[in-house]
């Protein structure tokens, strides 16, 4: 079984934890819990709270501080997904706030370019034609315009504040911002806003950004018309197409969040919900869906059968996710999203995994046959309102391409389209990419249970899934659920036209047994190790609404922090 875990009580006596991994104790508030990946962003948050701020507004205050405290991950020249539990309406809320590809730039002139004397077989991760609209900034004023209380202007003032004194950069940032720096300071204006001296700052470095204050002081005067019309569209057109790039002020003025209706799967008894596409939501819906079929309570956390059949269900789900998933308002046939989620299609599908053998390739299924780089928050408040929230820049530092006058990075979602013609997520002008980025919530009989993200790219549905796994199968607390070491498996074909072939990799972060990866690759799995950086960041709330408190949780491969009052 492993080692028996020590920590220590509050009278300084040995409590046995009983796991194979370290943990630390949930916080637990009555008022307001906040729980971010950097402190400064919990702290605030938890002052927007005592302030009388909405839930909505704390989660608007810390993802402006963290747009600057961990540039690397997030900011407003990214995007943002939202999921908002209503108390009052006792009801869930969905926002897709995610940009559309320039509208002047087709497929067959995309095609055309040439990067390195070559012509583009899939668009670059960096540089300015991986630019689409930034949907962060409105989608903080639909947010607010919806769920806020305090003023804008109250709510972006710590971020201001903080990018005009300078803050410490913390250690976990300071490591993954000098390696994505690395990557992208070649890109325009990259290193006149964020190195010093030719070089990223190092842990507890002192950091400031005034053209960023700026930035958000104009935003909370002039309202998300400061953003997206007049002078900083015009500056981020202008810098692009200077460099390059093809995204017009026009196409800025054109864009708005959508309010979307969440999407779900009964897993033992426990809603879980995810966002609809373009996001791969129902990705992990469909996992989960064909993981209950498995006993996995019997077999055991970190047992050779939760993993295998953990990383076949991920290979089943992910084929579908490469063929279907994209901008459904793009496409001529509705996205058959009902039947992808439903128990008949998981069972079908269910019949194609072995329980002792790993595959090589799956295909994708066919529901019509049986009709039958990131920072995730969780926020919530006084009155009950509990909100999931993701934004990204998606690869570190985004497309590298910075306009210093405004201070922020530009997102590269646009290298996640396809350049093959005929699939679903092929791009298109105004077109909304594939999104890896997704935030979930867990809902038990009708009423509100537990806000959670996992951030990271492609294992973001991974973690979701292992993480309602920890909680329901296998009885974790909160903060044992994040803490529990990760499986990932990459190479599943992927919406960008790469197709699986040989099975992929697994990857066990530290703290499962020997026995178990030796049986995996037994059973035919490539298994190996890759830094912890890979396996996602966690934050989760959970309402006890007998004893109407709140449990955070924060994760520990993070700077995070979990707060409340």
């Amino acid at each position: 079984m492993g080692l028996l875990v020590l920590g220590w009580n509050a009278s300084g006596e040995n409590r046995p934890v009983g796991r194979h991994f370290v943990t630390r104790s949930e916080v637990i508030a009555r008022h307001g819990m906040a729980c971010t990946s950097q402190p400064l962003a919990t702290q605030v948050a938890v002052e927007i709270l005592k302030q009388g701020g909405s839930a909505v507004d704390a989660a608007i205050a810390a993802n402006a501080v963290l747009g600057l405290v961990e540039p690397e991950n997030c900011g407003v020249g990214g995007d943002l997904f939202a999921i908002v539990w209503d108390a009052a309406g006792q009801k869930l809320h969905g926002l897709n706030g995610s940009g559309r590809s320039p509208a002047g730039l087709s497929l067959a002139e995309l095609r055309t370019r040439e990067v390195a004397g070559k012509k583009l077989e899939r668009i670059p991760e960096r540089g300015p034609l991986s630019v689409s609209v930034p949907g962060c900034v409105d989608a903080w004023f639909e947010l607010h315009r919806k769920f806020g209380r305090l003023p804008m202007k109250q709510l972006l003032a710590p971020a201001i504040r903080y990018a005009r004194e300078g803050f410490g950069v913390s250690e976990v940032i300071a490591d993954e911002w000098a390696n994505a720096s690395a990557l992208v300071s070649d890109q325009p204006g990259f290193a006149a806003v964020y190195l010093s001296n030719h070089r990223p700052p190092a842990k507890g470095q002192l950091f400031r950004n005034p053209a960023l204050a700026d930035t958000l002081e104009r935003i909370g005067e002039g309202g998300r018309e400061a953003f997206y019309e007049g002078p900083i569209a015009q500056g981020l057109e202008a810098f692009l197409h200077g460099h390059g790039g093809f995204l017009t002020a026009r196409d800025l003025a054109a864009h708005h969040a959508e309010w979307v209706e969440p999407i779900s799967a009964n897993y033992r008894g426990y809603d879980v919900w995810e966002l609809p596409p373009n996001t791969q939501g129902l990705a992990a819906l469909e996992m989960l869906n064909v993981l209950e079929g498995f006993d996995l309570a019997h077999a055991g956390f970190g047992s050779a059968d939760h993993v295998h059949w953990f990383i076949e269900a991920k290979k089943l789900a992910f084929e579908d996710r490469a063929k279907y998933i994209a901008d459904p308002a793009a496409q001529p046939q509705a996205l058959p999203v009902r039947l992808l989620t439903s128990k008949p299609y998981a069972e079908q599908r269910r019949r194609l995994l072995s329980r002792e053998k790993a595959a090589k390739v799956y295909e994708a299924g066919d529901p019509r046959l049986n009709q039958g780089d990131t920072v995730y928050l969780t926020t919530a408040d006084d009155q009950g309102n509990m909100v999931s929230l993701i934004q990204s820049l998606y690869l570190g530092f985004g497309s590298g391409v910075t306009p210093e006058t405004l201070g922020f990075a530009l997102q590269n979602r646009g290298t996640l389209f396809s350049l093959q013609e005929g699939e679903a997520n092929t791009y298109a002008p105004g077109k909304r990419p594939f999104h890896t980025i997704i935030p979930a919530f867990i809902t038990k009989e009708g009423r509100p249970w537990i806000s959670f993200g996992v951030m990271g790219g492609q294992m973001q549905p991974q973690g979701h899934v292992q993480i309602v796994l920890n909680l329901i199968d296998f009885g974790m607390g909160l903060q044992e659920a994040g803490d529990a070491p990760r499986i990932q498996h990459n190479g599943s074909s992927e919406p960008t036209g790469t197709r699986m072939s040989d099975g992929g990799q697994v990857y066990l972060e530290t703290g499962f047994a020997p026995e178990t990866e030796r049986n995996l690759v037994k059973r035919g799995h490539k298994v190996g190790r890759t830094s912890a950086s890979s396996f996602g960041g966690y934050q989760a709330i959970r309402v006890d609404l007998t004893n109407h408190v709140y449990f955070g949780a924060s994760e520990s491969r993070k700077d995070g922090q979990a707060a409340g009052y």
